[in-house]
């Protein structure tokens, strides 16, 4: 190859292997370098530089001009250096051009394996540099290969790895089918970037609707949450910044053209489109639709909602195999628990009588402890006194007292389950097992509870005993009534 070449041979380079030029440049220089050194030593000194105008790569041999030489491939006399530049002084280091071509056959191929390795660390940097400002986008590939249940997929430029994690259950591929994947992961290690594929991701399912939905790439559509279970369902939910704009009908597209572009790439994998919704209530029960929701129940602590539904809807709002809530509770961030109205009804019933069977609790207190959303004696155990006494305003001794009782109660049915047992034998007697629970706390030595809450103080049976009637359905009406456990 004649020097003149290279500069086309750079430029070539470079175009096909996406490679910086300079890097290319960089890699001659130091191959030349190393190929000098390989034949005259490393103590000469040498400078290399690329001459962009001649197209050239120029090698210069630097040597110090001293009065007596000691190391001739360092040092020159006076007279050498005369002759190279008049003007020269003791101490002056002269460059000299030497020919690339005396390097030898054996210079010249340690040259050319210096710019293979450093051409391909150049390839990959220049892989890396290009994918890793894609990560989370989708890209288009040719499965290549298989290789114990990972797909190895050609995109290109380089190859990426579909694990077998990141596939969807029953997708079946053949080599050379075209496969659209998410770019889940850039890795660079040792052996070059690792690129890692994925078809199971949400974003995977959010970008496809991008690319067919063009209010979402404008912005006037938002996908705020996505969930699936891969190969069989998934919802997602979208909110609208343009009030005239229908999110769900953009989405799904006229006779529902665009979600079903969406389906056929997932290979049939069903889509539930729901709108979002601010309201948190309100949100879960679009997410459980078609389910008819007549009751949501809110415990803001622990981010958790109950969801009472008509009998016949249960199943409906369960889902096949829990599937429908399953996939709720991962688009709204709720952990969410459906019951019946029979059961919810049962339960409620349950807790008051629980309620009522602690030593001076009367039925217009549990009533009361039952509207403010103490359902049960353990939620009434975890209360504060403070809870107790800003509501009912019974004072502060008295709803310590309360709290104690209730705690004692949890503990009887938790931890002493056998004494319990053996206190039902009091039935014979008459006794019902509200009075034998009721008894067995108050003979607890501990914390007595025989200073009973004054109830003239707090509220009257009149008042509330109308409140002994359970909570009435609501599925009549558009919107199911909403209860959070903190509400006054």
């Amino acid at each position: 190859m004649f020097v003149g070449d290279i500069k086309r041979v750079v430029d070539q380079v470079s175009r096909d292997k996406g490679i910086d030029r300079d890097i290319l440049i960089k890699a001659l220089e130091e191959a030349l370098k190393s190929a000098a050194k390989k034949k005259f030593g490393n103590k000469i000194d040498i400078e290399v530089h690329f001459n962009d105008e001649l197209g050239d790569i120029e090698v210069f041999q630097f040597k110090e001009v001293v009065e007596k030489i000691t190391e001739p491939d360092v040092q020159m006399s006076l007279e050498e250096g005369q002759k190279l530049d008049p003007e020269c002084e003791i101490g002056d280091s002269l460059g000299m051009k030497m020919d690339t071509t005396s390097f030898g056959r054996i210079a010249a191929q340690s040259a050319k394996q210096v710019i293979i390795q450093k051409m391909k660390d150049a390839e990959r940097d220049a892989v890396y540099a290009n994918f890793i400002d894609r990560k989370g986008e989708i890209s288009h590939g040719i499965v290549q290969r298989f290789e114990k249940g990972d797909i190895i997929v050609n995109l290109g430029q380089t190859e990426a790895v579909l694990p077998v994690r990141e596939q969807v259950p029953r997708e079946n591929y053949r080599r050379g089918d075209r496969i659209r994947c998410l770019i889940l992961e850039v890795k660079y290690e040792g052996k070059g970037p690792q690129i890692v594929l994925s078809r199971t991701h949400n974003a995977f399912l959010t970008n496809l609707f991008k690319t067919e939905v063009p209010e979402i790439s404008e912005g006037i559509v938002t996908i705020m949450a996505a969930s699936r279970e891969p190969g069989s369902r998934s919802k997602i939910a979208v909110a609208s910044t343009d009030s005239d704009i229908d999110p769900v009908g953009a989405c799904v597209g006229m006779k529902g053209s665009r979600v079903q572009n969406v389906v056929q790439e997932l290979k049939g994998e069903k889509i539930d489109i729901i709108p979002w919704h601010v309201d948190a209530a309100k949100f879960v029960c679009n997410a459980l639709a078609p389910a008819v929701i007549t009751r949501v129940v809110i415990d803001e602590d622990n981010k958790s909602m109950e969801v009472i539904v008509p009998d016949d809807s249960l199943s409906i709002a369960i889902g096949k195999r829990g599937q429908n809530v399953r996939l709720a509770s991962r688009l709204t961030g709720w952990r969410l628990d459906v019951k019946s109205e029979n059961k919810y009804k049962e339960a409620l019933k349950k807790g008051h009588e629980d309620l009522s069977s602690l030593p001076g609790v009367s039925p217009a207190i549990a009533d009361l402890l039952c509207e403010i959303g103490f359902n049960s004696v353990e939620e009434l155990a975890k209360a504060s006194i403070h809870d107790i006494d800003h509501v009912i305003g019974i004072g502060e001794e008295n709803a310590g007292n309360l709290i104690e009782a209730a705690k004692k109660y949890t503990k009887v049915v938790k931890n002493d389950a056998d004494r319990i047992i053996e206190t039902k034998g009091d039935a014979d007697n008459g006794l019902s097992d509200a009075e034998t629970i009721k008894d067995f706390v108050e003979k607890e030595p501990e914390n007595d509870t025989d200073d009973k809450i004054n109830e003239t103080e707090t509220v009257s049976d009149e008042k509330y005993s109308d409140m002994d009637k359970g909570p009435a359905p609501n599925a009549g009406k558009e919107e199911p009534e909403k209860i959070e456990d903190n509400e006054i």
